[in-house]
Formats: C-alpha cells, structure tokens, sequence
C-alpha cells in the first residue's frame, strides 16, 4: 500500500483569497461575516453571512469563459490552480492517465439553477433557458473542468455527502492513491450557496443565526448562546501524489495523509445523534486506519457549526475516542470564522489544520463569551486567541445533513 503525501494546497476563503491570506486571517482570529452583498436580504430572517472579499470573475477568467461557469466550478478551478502551482508539478510531463480529479460539492450550481427557475416563472410562451443551465449546475463539472484545464485523464468524478464532502473527497483520493490507482490527484471542495434559495432554506429550517445585530460574532461555537451557523463560501484544494512519486520529482512535501474514517448517524436527517455515536466511531475508525493511538493526536479541527445540538454532541464524542487525553488535546472550529462552507468545509479546515502543523500554532475558536454547562469545560477549544503548540498529528471533522460523518487524520511527513 502506497503512502500518500500532500504536496499542495489552495485556498478561497471569507478570510483570504490565497492560502497565505487565510493563514493570517485564521491565526488573528479574523471574522469574515458581513451583511450580505450578493442580493437584497432586507426581507430574511438572516441577512449576513461569510461571502467572499475582492473576489472577481474577470480576475481569473475572460468574459466568454466566466458566463460558462456558476461560481462554485469558477471557486474549484481558482482554488485547484493555487494547490497545483503550490506543489511545483508540471502536468505537461506526468502520465495523465496516472493523474486524476475527485472534487466536491454539497449543492453545486445553486446560482444558475436559482436565477433560471427565477425566469421561467416570470416569463410567458415557451421558456428559452440557457444552454450552460445544466452543465453550470451539475456538480460534477467542477472536476471535469478541471481535468480539462491541465489534461487529467485518470480518476475523475464528484463526491456529495453535503457538509462532509470535501472530507469524503480527500478520503477516497487517499485511497485511490494507496491502491496505486493513481500517481497524483487535485481533490478538494467548493460551495457558492449564498444565494436566496441557500439563504432562505437554511433560514426555513431555524439553521441560521439570525443574530443580524452583531454578524461578526454570530458564529460562536461551543458558546452557550450559540444559535445556528453562519452560512459561507468558496473552496479548498489539495494535490495529493504516492510518497513514490512526489519524492521522484523532488517535491516539496507538506504532510501525510494517513487515515480517514466513514460513517452514518443513522438518525435524523438533519440533527446528529444526541450520544455522538457515529461522530464516535468516525473518529476511532480513522485512527484505527491510520494505526495511530489517540495520544499520538495534538489537535482536533472540529466539525463545530454554532449549532445547538451538534456542538454538544461532538465534544462527547471527543470525550469519548481520547478519553483522559481529551483534556491535553487542543480543539478549534474555525467556522468561528469562515463560516460554514458547506461541502468546501472539510478540505478548507483541513487546511487549517497543515498550518497548525506546520507553524505550531493553533487557530482559536472566536465569539466565546459564556461557557455552556452541558459541554465540558476542562476541554481547551482554544478560545478567542491562537496558541503556540508544536503538534505532530491532528485529526479534522466534519457530519453532514443525512447523518454523514468523515475524518481525516494527517501528521508531519517523516521518511
């Protein structure tokens, strides 16, 4: 089975457009939610969110080309362009059947689909729709543009688990390369959803924080008046190779990928299962796969959406996996600031994750003010201010609507 290793990485986020940028944005503690700008919200329930700042179409695509593609396949193609020049490869002299694209998204061309619905019910006689509507909307067209962009013609195809996308994404990518499947693959996620119908679906459901006085600090997981999340966007991207490959090419590697685990609630369609038990055995399913003990983990970048239910049922979960170890761990969400990004969460967070292994240095969790009793507090979720830490391993959450859970595990890459 091969090793594989993470050569690149890319970066569109409420709190930097690059990786760099959403670095500094993570380590200050840097709230990307505002009011929001893409349409008129004044009638919602929610009227901010985490968009995008200075991100503009025109910037990396032409006229022609930018009316072809909803924004989450434009964020996909930003975003995978960062991680591949990040990691120095030059696919003119890879084998392409060797080099592939598994990409996600939970939702997909939300714009286009909105905006044509939008015209057919306010048009009469015989709707004429726009040719691109459906290979905008399609989730697979994130990866298939990408393939087509740098001539990829292994492995390719979506991933949907919704909130645990990106993180499904990075797992099979990593076990498509162990099975010797493929030499190198561009994973990752992106999502576009803040549009009307995201807005006010997620609004529908009481999902959102409606905290429309304070939008900087409506994201405020593990807080005791937490209540709801804070919708956002864009996207993260990875190159993945064989440790074999990359280290023929003399890459510059950042990490290992070493485990992930796959589970069900099976519970709810929405809310998590108040015992945590499919976010318990995610968790003890990848360190199993990974062949690492809980204590070999230093910090946990939790799934940790601000929500009522979902906040408490992962700390016991955590509680649960690392037992006394759970107390010397460091434990953040840093959808404190981006914002959740939906099926871009897992690949964005995981992100955060590399730069506290790479830099020693814990991104927090913001807008805590109250401790709540239900959630143990003799846990360090890292409040408020970044931290100094030298980790070795750190593990990343994410659950999705439908009871989907996935975990990665990555630690520093030794030969």
């Amino acid at each position: 089975m091969h090793r594989v290793v993470v050569t690149g990485i890319g970066a569109l986020t409420p709190i930097g457009n690059n990786a760099e940028e959403y670095k500094s944005g993570l380590f200050n503690g840097v709230s990307g939610a505002g009011p929001i700008t893409h349409f008129d919200a004044s009638q919602f329930r929610t009227q901010f969110a985490c968009e995008l700042k200075g991100y503009n179409t025109g910037d990396f695509f032409d006229r022609k080309e930018g009316r072809k593609l909803d924004p989450f396949s434009q964020y996909a193609i930003v975003t995978a362009d960062e991680a591949i020049k990040n990691s120095g490869i030059d696919f003119s002299k890879e084998d392409p059947t060797r080099s592939g694209v598994i990409w996600g998204s939970g939702i997909g061309g939300f714009e286009v689909l909105e905006s044509e619905i939008s015209y057919a019910a306010t048009n009469t006689g015989t709707p004429r729709y726009n040719p691109f509507l459906i290979p905008k909307l399609i989730i697979d067209i994130a990866a298939g543009h990408i393939s087509m962009k740098y001539g990829l013609r292994g492995v390719n195809y979506a991933v949907v688990s919704a909130c645990a996308t990106s993180t499904h994404a990075l797992a099979l990518s990593m076990d498509t390369i162990r099975m010797g499947r493929a030499d190198v693959i561009v994973t990752g996620g992106s999502e576009a959803a803040i549009t009307k119908t995201g807005v006010g679906g997620f609004g529908s459901m009481k999902a959102l924080s409606p905290r429309n006085d304070d939008p900087k600090t409506a994201s405020r997981p593990f807080d005791r008046d937490r209540d709801g999340f804070v919708l956002g966007e864009g996207a993260g991207g990875f190159v993945l190779e064989s440790l074999e490959h990359a280290t023929a090419r003399g890459a510059n590697i950042i990490a290992e990928i070493v485990g992930a685990g796959m589970t069900a609630d099976a519970h709810h369609i929405t809310a998590p299962h108040p015992e945590g038990i499919g976010a318990t055995q995610v968790m003890i399913d990848a360190l199993n796969d990974a062949k690492m003990n809980p204590e070999e983990i230093g910090y946990i970048n939790v799934h940790g959406t601000s929500t009522p239910l979902g906040d408490i049922a992962e700390s016991k979960a955590i509680k649960k996996v690392f037992k006394d170890h759970a107390y010397n761990l460091n434990i953040s969400s840093t959808k404190s600031m981006t914002g959740h990004l939906l099926g871009a969460a897992g690949a964005v967070e995981a992100i955060a994750g590399l730069f506290a292994l790479t830099e020693g240095v814990i991104p927090p969790t913001i807008n805590h003010h109250n401790a709540d009793p239900e959630i143990d507090a003799k846990l360090n979720f890292t409040f408020n201010q970044a931290q100094e830490k030298k980790i070795s391993a750190f593990l990343s959450n994410t659950f999705g609507f439908g009871g989907h859970n996935a975990s990665v595990i990555f630690k520093k890459f030794e030969n």
